[in-house]
C-alpha cells in the first residue's frame, strides 16, 4: 500500500488544484471533451432508460480515474522515479504525485515512507479525456488486444484495468524511454453494483472482452 506525497502551497496550505504537466494541452473555458457532451446529452438519458431508473440523480457516472504507476527500484534508487513522474504526466496531462511506502517491508528492505511510484488522481474534464483516449486510441494499440476483462471489478463498481508498459500511449517518445514500466488505471464510478458499472462503461465505449 502506498501514500501521496502531500503538496503544499504558500504558508503550508494544501493546494486544491492539481496542476497541469509541462507541455500537456490547454483548453479554453468553452471547450468540453467530446465524451462528457455525449454523455450528459446521450448516454445519461440512454442509461437511465436501460437500468430502469426513476430519477436521474441515480444515473451512473464516473465519478475519478486514479493511474498509478509502480517503481519498486526506486527504493533503492530514487532518481529512477524521475522517469516514471516525467512520462505519467505526459501521459495524463497532469502533474503526478509521488507514492511512499505506508509500512516498513524488511524482506523486500522497504522502510515506511520510501518513494515507490507516482499516481495522477483525474477529475473533471481531464478524467473525459483521459478515459476517451484510452479507449479510442491507447487501448487498439495493445498487441493482440481481444478486448478487456470483465473480471476486473471491486464489488463497489469501481475497475482497474493493468498495462504492460507506457509505450502504447502516443504522448511518449519511444527513443527517450529507459526502461518499460507498467501501470494501473482505477476508474471510480458512481454505480451500486458491478453490473450497473458494467453498463456505463460499456456506454462509454469500454471494450469488453466478449
Amino acid at each position: 500500500m502506498a501514500k501521496e506525497e502531500q503538496k503544499k502551497g504558500k504558508g503550508g496550505k494544501p493546494q486544491d488544484e492539481p496542476k497541469a504537466a509541462a507541455g500537456a494541452p490547454r483548453h479554453s473555458a468553452k471547450e468540453r471533451p467530446r465524451l462528457r457532451v455525449r454523455f450528459e446529452k446521450e448516454l445519461a438519458p440512454a442509461l437511465m432508460k436501460e437500468l430502469e431508473l426513476k430519477n436521474p440523480a441515480a444515473v451512473p457516472r464516473l465519478n475519478k480515474i486514479v493511474v498509478n504507476m509502480g517503481v519498486g527500484e526506486a527504493t533503492q534508487n530514487a532518481k529512477i522515479l524521475d522517469p516514471a513522474v516525467n512520462e505519467l504526466g505526459q501521459i495524463t496531462g497532469q502533474k503526478p504525485v509521488v507514492t511512499r511506502a505506508r509500512k516498513s517491508i524488511a524482506a523486500f528492505k522497504v522502510r515506511e515512507g520510501m518513494p515507490i511510484g507516482a499516481m495522477v488522481t483525474l477529475r473533471g474534464d481531464r478524467m473525459y479525456e483521459f478515459f476517451d483516449r484510452l479507449v479510442s486510441i491507447v487501448l487498439p494499440r495493445v498487441r493482440d488486444f481481444r478486448g478487456v476483462s470483465t473480471k476486473s471489478f471491486d464489488g463497489r463498481g469501481n475497475y482497474t484495468l493493468g498495462l504492460h508498459d507506457q509505450l502504447i500511449f502516443p504522448e511518449i517518445d519511444y527513443a527517450k524511454v529507459d526502461k518499460l514500466k507498467g501501470m494501473n488505471v482505477t476508474i471510480v464510478t458512481t454505480a451500486r453494483s458491478d453490473d450497473q458499472s458494467r453498463v456505463l462503461l460499456k456506454h462509454l465505449g469500454m471494450p469488453f472482452r466478449a
